[in-house]
């Protein structure tokens, strides 16, 4: 299996409880910087949000070997309250006949994840962005992704979905303001993906809302997934805290897959 990674320069998600870590260092609260119509601005390089490997990042450097380790914790839950976060859940509950689906479609994860042979993760399952550019009438989500470099241009001036897209892996995405959050609708997937590691199907009838607001200088990205389809209720997944990051974005290496038929066993891969 080659599941190419973008280098050494990628930077692990770190998921920490703001408000705790506040009060440990004492520190004032960041103060929000605003955009000329008032909204946070949500401008700028954010730290890279999928699984890395646990044994590090290599380059090599004029002969020498630099390893670098990765911060895996961002698949972690916060470890205490995130200012703003809806209610989550460990787990999306399906309907009872599609249960058995999902634990099958898990068991052989190697086997059945389109991801794992260099398909599109699609929403919400490829997470925050890497950098933000927020303009006055729309927002553009840029992202690092080892099945290729991905972008989306999200209006915000009030227009509706658009009638004649295409569905897609990322569906069709609108989004406005509540307060100091900007919630994005995605509607209009096709039923290519999977929007979680675990077997998580969905069909074309899927809508995502993601949330993203800033607290103490984080960007705090959080998705709600519906499905009536397959899914007894609606999903609520864990919220991601989001460090600013210095470190620029890279090309993605390009993604081959030519080991899967030699794999002889399930293992869980662990990507996202």
């Amino acid at each position: 299996m080659k599941l190419r990674f973008f280098g050494a320069t990628a930077a692990g998600l770190l998921l920490v409880a703001l408000a705790g870590a506040q009060q440990q260092t004492g520190s004032a609260p960041t103060k929000v910087k605003r955009t000329a119509d008032g909204h946070p601005d949500l401008s700028g390089i954010w730290a890279y949000a999928v699984d890395l490997p646990a044994g590090g990042l290599k380059r090599e450097v004029n002969g020498q070997v630099i390893v670098k380790q990765a911060d895996l914790s961002n698949r972690r839950a916060p470890k205490g309250e995130v200012k703003g976060a809806l209610p989550f859940t460990a787990a999306p509950v399906y309907k009872p006949e599609f249960q058995a689906k999902v634990k099958d479609l898990f068991d052989h994860e190697s086997k059945t994840d389109p991801v794992f042979y260099c398909g599109r993760p699609g929403v919400p399952r490829v997470g925050p962005p890497r950098k933000i550019v927020q303009l006055p009438n729309e927002i553009i989500f840029l992202y690092e992704d080892m099945s290729g470099d991905t972008y989306r241009v999200i209006p915000t001036d009030g227009r509706a979905h658009r009638a004649e897209a295409n569905p897609g892996a990322y569906g069709d995405s609108i989004a406005h303001w509540e307060g100091d959050a900007l919630v994005v609708d995605v509607t209009n997937f096709d039923d290519n993906t999977w929007f979680g590691e675990g077997g998580y199907f969905h069909t074309d009838a899927m809508h995502v809302t993601e949330r993203l607001w800033l607290d103490n200088g984080n960007l705090i990205w959080q998705a709600t997934v519906e499905d009536p389809k397959v899914l007894a209720t609606p999903w609520t997944i864990t919220p991601r805290v989001v460090k600013p990051s210095n470190e620029p974005l890279e090309e993605s290496a390009r993604c081959v897959e030519q080991d899967g038929h030699r794999l002889l066993n399930d293992d869980h891969h662990g990507q996202r």
